[in-house]
């Protein structure tokens, strides 16, 4: 598929903290998707697909009937991932696209926690536990900060990771919201004592260490390369993509051998296959961060350094824009 799906259109909603937007969350989706379709100079009678995954409330035939799309020839959802599983939605768009199965197809994303409920409170109560939730809450695993916070001790307690390397990843997000006026964070800044002096949540991580819960919706228009030439933006080409997962990997309920990862050694190799580069050829990289210690084993796993020295290397303003070797989430990020 290499170059030959481009994305052409991108709308967002504002961003705030959990609760503080008063609009609904279906309405969130609506009004984003028609943002990313007039960004691309389209209209609501091209496109045929809807993609987002699968904690996502908002079902694209509804959708589709609000905003006025004739016809879907592709409705899809990408299965779990967390918050990474908006990468994987971009995936399946990009494949019905060059298989026919669509033209045009939005992928997106809509949350609005005040609506439904906090996402990363904890999961318990009267209602029956799913899946690998039966088998972590009985034993106190009840929120993704507890859960990560495992895997982030086992990574320092084998490799000498610092509390303050955790800190530069949550400094380095938070000093590039302050370039972005739409970033939550934006005119908060962080310093390293700002980190340390906070309080801890799970330990090994303290507050700075912990992604925002946000309100706020976003979404993209991908189209085949040959009609993207045609269109109203400069069409970002899509090189490469990857979905999926090593062996005995599930949040909570992991035992996968190497448990200190971000489970992205299998997906980063076929990455850099299919785009034909390698790690020395990445300038920039916007890492899902859920919480500051999985960013350290995502940068490891993706071979940008050897495993087990991703604190050392996050250090000295090496990820930090525009100076850093590989700033990475150059908005803000979840972080900040």
């Amino acid at each position: 598929m290499k170059d030959k799906v481009a994305i052409v259109g991108i709308g967002e909603t504002e961003y705030t903290k959990w609760g503080q937007i008063k609009r609904s969350e279906f309405q969130l989706a609506c009004e984003v998707v028609l943002k990313a379709i007039a960004d691309a100079g389209l209209t609501v009678k091209d496109i045929d697909g809807i993609a987002s995954y699968s904690d996502d409330r908002n079902q694209p035939i509804a959708i589709a009937s609000a905003i006025g799309i004739p016809q879907l020839r592709f409705s899809n959802m990408f299965w779990g991932g967390g918050g990474g599983g908006g990468s994987g939605a971009v995936m399946n768009a990009a494949m019905a696209v060059f298989s026919g199965a669509a033209n045009c197809v939005v992928a997106f994303r809509a949350l609005c926690q005040g609506q439904f409920g906090r996402y990363g409170g904890p999961v318990a109560g009267g209602s029956r536990l799913r899946g690998n939730m039966a088998y972590q809450i009985p034993y106190g695993l009840m929120t993704a900060a507890q859960m990560f916070a495992l895997q982030t001790r086992r990574h320092m307690d084998l490799y000498g990771t610092t509390s303050r390397q955790l800190g530069a990843v949550a400094v380095a997000s938070r000093k590039h919201a302050q370039r972005n006026p739409r970033a939550a964070m934006y005119g908060r800044p962080l310093t390293l004592e700002d980190h340390q002096n906070s309080r801890v949540i799970a330990d090994p991580f303290r507050l700075y260490d912990c992604c925002l819960e946000s309100d706020g919706a976003a979404a993209i228009v991908l189209t085949s390369a040959e009609r993207a030439r045609t269109l109203k933006q400069r069409p970002v080409y899509i090189m490469g993509l990857s979905q999926g997962s090593g062996p005995r990997q599930a949040v909570g309920a992991m035992n996968k051998p190497n448990f200190d990862t971000g489970n992205f050694e299998e997906v980063a190799n076929d990455l850099y296959e299919r785009a034909g580069v390698t790690p020395g050829d990445i300038d920039v990289a916007q890492i899902y961060e859920n919480f500051t210690g999985m960013v350290i084993m995502s940068i490891e796993n993706h071979r940008f350094c050897k495993k087990g020295e991703g604190g050392p290397w996050v250090e000295g303003g090496r990820i930090e824009w525009p100076n850093g070797e590989l700033p990475i989430n150059t908005s803000g990020g979840n972080l900040s």
